[in-house]
């Protein structure tokens, strides 16, 4: 089986709705090249200062999902809603969701992000997303006519044990929706991109944010599509804008097949059952 999917890169402001419009056309564009899968980024529909989170959280679904499911039903292609800020609780703080909806089912699955980013980047204000943000608790995979896909959101990357979980359960294709920093993006974006498409052996679909934001770090861009041999099929430069790629199943299989080091995994390694012996001193 094959199929195009899109990857949408965005420079998201805090003017919701001309993001909403930004998103809507570059999906339709998606569409018009034949694309059945579109993934938008990371918080693709508001991109603002923290401190105005709880007032531009929303539920889920809600209003960006209703409107991004319609979309996905007029184009009918499955759409990837990269994430919003949902609304969760009393103290202000809001989950970071990414909504995967079907051409004609709405919402299949929803996936909260699981790590957050509270760092300090040499040259760059500290970023601390644990103070507007509550992580999730779930791993979600979506099982879809195309095949089964895996969710995942920016810092996620970093934590391969993650993906992991994922291929176990699965998953042929995961996405990545990002707003990934220029310092760390120029460094380790492409080699973590292409390492968990290499060691999970699926395709990795990753767009990202770009360009330079007043009210928020700087965002790197290259969106990709890394295949499962770890090549980078589709790749961005710096401006808004998407890129294409088909994805081949049965290339995917060959691979697996060729090298079939999924098979050797061993499970105590996932689960966690086999104690570690320290030894030394």
């Amino acid at each position: 089986m094959k199929f195009l999917a899109a990857a949408i890169q965005m420079l998201a402001t805090s003017d919701k709705e001309a993001n909403l419009q930004e998103a809507g056309t570059w999906i339709r564009r998606a569409h018009a090249q034949g694309a059945q899968l579109v993934v938008l980024p990371e918080v693709f529909n508001w991109r603002g200062r923290g401190k105005d989170t709880a007032a531009q959280a929303e539920p889920v679904p809600g209003p960006t999902t209703e409107r991004m499911s319609e979309l996905a039903a007029e184009c009918g292609l499955y759409l990837l809603a990269g994430s919003i800020l949902e609304a969760a609780g009393p103290d202000g703080r809001a989950y970071n969701t990414s909504v995967l909806l079907g051409p004609d089912t709405g919402i299949i699955a929803k996936y909260r992000k699981i790590h957050l980013f509270d760092v300090d980047i040499e040259g760059e204000a500290p970023i601390r997303e644990s103070e507007f943000r509550r992580p999730g608790e779930d791993v979600v995979m979506a099982d879809t006519p195309m095949c089964p896909m895996g969710l995942s959101v920016c810092y996620d990357l970093r934590f391969p044990e993650l993906y992991r979980r994922l291929t176990a359960a699965g998953a042929k294709v995961v996405f990545v929706p990002s707003v990934f920093t220029v310092p760390t993006g120029r460094a380790h974006w492409e080699p973590l991109l292409r390492a968990r498409a290499i060691e999970n052996q699926v395709y990795i679909i990753a767009p990202d944010q770009t360009g330079r934001h007043p009210a928020s770090m700087d965002a790197y861009g290259h969106s990709m599509i890394v295949d499962p041999w770890g090549k980078v099929i589709a790749q961005a430069g710096t401006e808004p804008g998407l890129v294409l790629a088909e994805i081949d199943l049965d290339y995917l299989g060959d691979v697996r097949r060729r090298l079939p080091a999924l098979d050797h995994r061993r499970a105590f390694l996932i689960d966690g059952s086999l104690p570690l012996r320290r030894a030394g001193s």
